[in-house]
This record gives C-alpha cells, structure tokens and sequence, in this order.
C-alpha cells in the first residue's frame, strides 16, 4: 500500500487581508471607520460610538466636530437594520446639542426620523427616532418640517405603544408642535383627545404631566373642549385635583380645567355636579402658590363670559378671590388681581368685592413687583367705573398721595387711571377733561372741590337741601326703560313711553341710548321722525317762541318729577331723571352736524350756525362783552333749582348758561358725535373747550401735511369763532378781564 500524503492547506489570497481585530481608543479612528463598507465594522463602530456619546456633552460635541453627524445620516437609512438602528440611537442622543440640532436641519433629516415611525420598524429605533424629533422640534423651522412631512399621525399612534419611552418622546414632540396653530388644529383632526386622557392613568409621572401640558393647549379651541366633554375628560380632571397622590399634578390640571370653564354650559354643568364648590373649596385650602395662580386665572377665563360671570358669583368666588389677594407671592396676587377685573364687569361682584377687595388693592400698589402694581391699578380701575360707592378707594389714594413719604409712582397713577374711570370727580378735582375722556350719562359737575374733601355722589347730592351754592349740572340722556307715564284719562294725549318727545309724540325708537356716528349714519337715508304740531311750530316762526318753551319746560319739569318720584318708590338704587331735552340736542346733532364733511365745519357748526343754533343759542345766544355782566345766568339757573327743589339740574333745562355750561353741553355732544374735543375748567365761573384741526395745504402744495393746531372755541361772543391756543385772543376768553 501506497503511503497517504498529507494535503496541504490552501494560502489565502494574496489580495485579501487576514482578519484583523483592532482596538483604537480615538474617537477620531472610529468616526473613519463609519466610511467601512463592511456592515460588521459598521455596527461595531456605531456600538462604540454610541457608547461615547453617552457619557456627556463634551463628547457629543468632539464627534459633531470629527464630522460624525454627516456619516450617521446616511446610515439611518442603511438596509442592515442593526447598522441602522445603532445610528439613529446615536443622533438621538446626539440632538440635545445645539450644534448638532442646527446640522441635522441643514441636513434635512426630518424626512428620514419620520420614515423611521413606521409601524414594522423596531421599537428600538422609534425610542430614539422620536426622542430626536422632541430634540429638534424646539425650533420653529423644524416644526414646519415636522408638520408638513406628515409627521404628526405616526407620532399620535406611537402615543398607544406599550414603551414609556417612546410615549414620552411621542407626546413632548406633539406638545412642542402644537405651540403652532397648525398644528393644533391638525392635531384636533387627528382625534388626540382619547389617546391623551389615557396617558393621564400612566404610571409614569412625567407622562401625565406632559398629557396635562398638552391638553392645556389643545383645549384652548372651543370644539376641542367640546370632544374633551365628550370623553368624560372633565371628571378625569376633577379626579386628579381630588387626589392627593396626584399633588404633583393639580396645578397643570387646573390649567386645563380653567380653558374648559370659559364655556358657559361647561361651567354650569361643573356647578351642577357640585364639582365647582370643590374646585373653590380646594383652592381656598391649598398652600401651593401655582395651583392658587392657575385657579386665578382660571375664574378670570370663565369670568370672560357674562353667564359665566353669573354662576360664579353665584357661587360667591368673590370671597375665594379677596383671600387669594392675602396671599404672599406676586404670582398669585397678579392673577387674582385680573380675575378681580374680570368679575368686576358684574354689578353684583362689584359690590360684593366692596371695601375689603378695595383696601386690599390698594395696599398692593406698595409691593415692590411693578407687574402686581399695574394689575391692581386695573382692578380698582374696573371696580370704581360707574360705581360711586366703590369710588371711595379714590379718597384712600387722594390720602396716599397727599402724603410724601406714603405716595409712589403708581399711586399717583393709579388715582390718575381712577380718576379716568370717574370723570366727574376728575373734573371737580382736576379741572380737565381730555378727548380720550367721554363723558356718559351720569356725569355731574359739581364745581371744583379740594383735595382731601369727600366727593359726594350724585344722589348725596340730590339728598341735600335746596340751598343758593352752585348748581350741580348733571347729564343723563337714557331714559328709564322701565317705566312708563300715563297721563291722565280725560287728556287727549296717548298713552307714551319715556322718549325724547314725552308728550310730542316722539316714536318708541328714540327711546333708545344714543347710537354711536357709524350707526347712525347707517340709520340716516330716509329716517323720518313724527312730530306734532307743536314742535312743527317751535322749528318756523320765532314768533311765541318763547312762550311755548316756557310751557314745554313746565311741562317737561312735571314729568322729571314724576319720574323721580317714582324711581325712588320703585327702586333702592337711586337713579337721576332722564334728560329728554338734551336727548333732542344730540338727536338733532346727528342729523344735522355729523353730516358735515369736516371736522372744522362741524365743530363750528355745533358751537353756532346761522339756520340752526346749536350751543350757543341753546344757552342764551351771543352776549356782547361789555353787556356779560347783565347776562342774569344766575337767577335763571335759582329760577330751575326752586322749580324742581333740589340743586341738581338737567343740563337740558339750562336755557340761559354761562362759559361752564355751555362748554360742558359743548363736549357732550361733540363726544356723542365724534368730535374730539377737552374740556377745561377756569376760574371765575370759566370753562372752554380745545379742539386740533389741521389747517389747509398752502396753495400750490396740495399734499403737504401739516400738523394738526390748537383752537379755543368761542361760545359766548362771536359763536364757532375759533380761536389758536397761545393767541391774545383766546387767553381773554379764559381770563376774567
């Protein structure tokens, strides 16, 4: 037998290399190994990478700077899906740093992390695919990409995966997407509501906070709150704030809640449930600063809402409120200070607030934080208007500010703000009244009162005996719509509701509160009032003029009586008579004054014009200077005291007035109308009113702009004269001389 021979093993081939194993501890090695055309050194140098990225910052920025980023964005679309899996876990590691952040956008790699949601995809991939989307959706740019990529739906399924990571990485990045408004309305249309209640039950604390942040803002849409109704969301909050467990909780729950009370159905329905004393019962317990401050800004939400305003109240959340003022910490003050505003649109809340709401408010223009001073400057603002009993916070300033060492910056511009939301004590104090300050029914000039002395209100005023002080002139154009005059059975009058034309037949329309210019000009074209022959009469011939203005203001008296007398039957509240005389004038105003095509032809117009007298003729007529002081304005006006025993009179009964009284008639029907116009107080029984008109281009130059002037009116002598601020002229209509 022939002896074996050993075979002999094969040499590799020459153009082959031997396997090598190599260790390279150099970030800088491994990054070129990421051009391997090897799938197995790929996955190794991903795994290592990845390894080294995690261990901080430092080192994120070292592979953004060795050029890593370019290569692992091309691998995250690698068909091995280890090589790809190890690379987007990388860049979403990675995506924290700003750099890298600004890179992967340049880059435009939205498109390929999107692709990378798929439902087949692994659940690896879609942690870190979405955790780099929640990284770069901090940006405005990425946003929009995100969104119109169509990244949004398989972030809102990713919200059902069984990962906690990949839940919260899903629900950060919506949240960041939905701070733009496309978004949220895309995001409504995706039905999130379901998905987002049930991410409430998670176990995982972080979770359920950002389901809270999301829901806050997503239910800021009316249609959102509704479908968050729907799906019982509104028991789910409640269930958080009652459970103390969920502490950590409250403060975002109430802000979502406080979206849903702006509905007034959503808010009655929470009342009806009793879950509404609870939300105020726990909010007057808690010692949490950011749970009192949402639920502040959640009454001042639903207080946006007339009837929302009503259940409230209802609920007496005005006590809920003045205990959160006590509270120290600037936050909770400044928003229970807007709530207070808020509620302060309501009568009843504005009463019930009263002295203690008020003093507390003011104690607050004392702290230190500007934000909290200027939102109780606004409260108080709101709480004052049209309320005389709430007014007297005003005598606590005027003290304040009366003081040096107690008086402040925003003290004195909060009894300024004050002042402006009480312009008859204005005027009495301050003497000024600006065009941005209308005056409105209610007004009453009482003369100039000093500083520190109590301003009485209009009904103290009406209380006082008949004496032979000032008269105080009053202004009131809306009539009592309540009420009704009948006159006697055997009168041949018809029964008449309080109108402008009580006892001339004047239409049902009239009756109504002046319109604003814009209305009434749509009204205008057309509109026909009925007259009876008597005011037919009163508007041709002078002849008996006088008489029969003598008997209409007889007449006219009597039923200011009448009505006064009644009110203080029928009503606690005090209310003045209505003006009907000077509803007329404003009437008349519109239809014959506003027309005009100039703010100078209306303005001259309404201080005196040749076919129709307005101001001037209303109170006397044009005196002539060195006859003023026959001018019996004084007697006439005691004549009116007398007749209606009481020192308040209707500005409309003023038949023979001075520079006060018709500068006064002047701004409110010039503020009716639209003209923009002050009114200023003098001394001596003096007042005018500034206007700014713009003079005419010189010729030649029809565009040139020129900056508005000052005018004085003349009222008295040479009627709708117009007199520049500064000249001779108007300085001796304001002085006495």
């Amino acid at each position: 037998m022939s002896k074996k021979v050993k075979k002999e093993v094969e040499p590799p081939p020459k153009d082959v290399l031997d396997p090598l194993l190599i260790e390279s501890k150099t970030a800088a090695t491994v990054v070129l190994m990421l051009s391997s055309p090897e799938e197995e050194v790929l996955a190794k140098a991903c795994e290592a990478l990845y390894k080294f990225a995690s261990k901080g910052d430092e080192n994120k920025v070292t592979l953004h700077g060795l050029g890593a980023v370019e290569h692992l964005y091309k691998l995250i679309s690698h068909e091995n899906p280890t090589i790809r899996r190890n690379a987007v876990m990388i860049l979403g590691i990675m995506a924290s740093n700003y750099n890298v952040k600004k890179l992967l956008r340049e880059l435009d790699v939205t498109s390929s992390l999107i692709s990378q949601l798929a439902p087949e995809e692994d659940i690896v991939i879609h942690e870190f695919a979405t955790l780099c989307l929640s990284h770069m959706a901090v940006e405005y740019t990425t946003k929009v990409q995100i969104f119109e990529k169509g990244g949004l739906e398989p972030l809102i399924r990713l919200l059902g995966s069984p990962d906690p990571d990949v839940q919260k990485n899903s629900l950060e990045c919506i949240y960041l997407l939905m701070q733009d408004f496309q978004s949220c309305a895309a995001v409504r249309a995706l039905n999130v509501i379901p998905p987002l209640l049930e991410m409430l039950k998670s176990e995982y604390p972080v979770i359920q906070l950002l389901a809270l942040k999301t829901l806050e803002l997503i239910s800021k849409d009316g249609e959102t709150r509704k479908i968050l109704g729907e799906n019982k969301g509104l028991d789910c909050l409640l269930r958080i704030l009652e459970t103390n467990e969920f502490s950590d909780l409250h403060a975002e729950a109430l802000a979502v809640l406080g979206n849903c009370l702006e509905d007034v159905h959503t808010l009655r329905l929470i009342q009806q449930t009793g879950g509404l004393t609870k939300l105020l019962s726990f909010v007057g317990d808690s010692t949490v600063p950011d749970i009192q401050r949402n639920a502040a800004k959640a009454i001042a939400k639903a207080a946006s809402d007339p009837g929302n305003r009503k259940i409230l109240s209802e609920e007496e959340v005005e006590k809920c409120l003045i205990k959160l003022l006590e509270i120290d910490n600037d936050g909770v003050k400044v928003a229970a200070s807007q709530a207070i505003s808020a509620m302060s649109e309501d009568v009843g809340s504005k009463r019930a607030f009263g002295v203690q709401g008020i003093s507390q408010l003011v104690q607050l223009l004392s702290r230190d934080s500007e934000e909290v001073k200027e939102a109780a400057v606004t409260a108080l603002a709101n709480l004052t208007t049209a309320s005389p009993n709430n007014a007297s916070a005003l005598e606590i300033l005027e003290e304040i500010n009366l003081s040096t060492a107690r008086k402040n910056n925003f003290s004195e511009a909060a009894l300024e703000k004050l002042l402006d939301n009480n312009l008859s004590q204005k005027y009495s104090q301050i003497g000024y009244l600006s065009s941005s300050n209308i005056i409105t029914d209610g007004f009453y000039d009482c003369g100039r009162i000093k500083p520190g002395v109590k301003f009485l209100s209009l009904e103290e005023l009406s209380m006082q005996e008949l004496t032979d002080r000032r008269a105080i002139i009053f202004i009131n154009t809306k009539p009592q719509e309540d009420l009704t005059v009948q006159d006697s059975q055997d009168s041949s009058s018809e029964l008449t509701v309080l109108s402008p034309s009580i006892s001339r037949g004047g239409n049902r329309e009239r009756a109504s509160s002046v319109v604003s210019p814009m209305e009434e000009k749509q009204e205008l074209p057309g509109q026909q009032y009925s007259l009876t022959k008597t005011s037919t009469k009163e508007k041709g011939l002078r002849k008996g003029k006088e008489k029969k203005e003598e008997e209409k203001m007889k007449e006219d008296t009597q039923v200011i009586l009448q009505v006064q007398d009644e009110i203080k039957v029928e009503s606690s509240q005090w209310l003045p008579p209505p003006d009907f005389i000077l509803l007329d004038y404003i009437n008349a105003a519109f239809t014959t004054i506003l027309p005009l095509t100039t703010t100078r032809e209306q303005v001259v117009a309404l201080a005196h014009i040749n076919c129709n007298r307005f101001v001037a003729d209303k109170m006397g007529g044009p005196i002539e200077r060195d006859k003023l002081h026959d001018f019996s304005w004084q007697l006439h006006i005691s004549e009116i005291e007398f007749e209606l025993k009481c020192n308040v009179v209707p500005i409309g009964k003023v038949k023979k007035g001075t520079f006060c009284h018709r500068a006064l008639l002047f701004k409110v029907i010039a503020d009716r109308i639209g003209i923009l116009c002050s009114l200023v107080r003098g001394e001596y029984n003096r007042a005018w009113n500034e206007v700014k008109l713009v003079d005419d281009s010189p010729q030649g130059i029809p565009q040139l702009l020129l900056p508005p002037q000052e005018y004085i009116v003349d009222l008295m002598f040479e009627p709708g004269f117009l007199m520049k601020q500064g000249s001779v002229q108007a300085d001796q209509y304001k002085q006495m001389y």
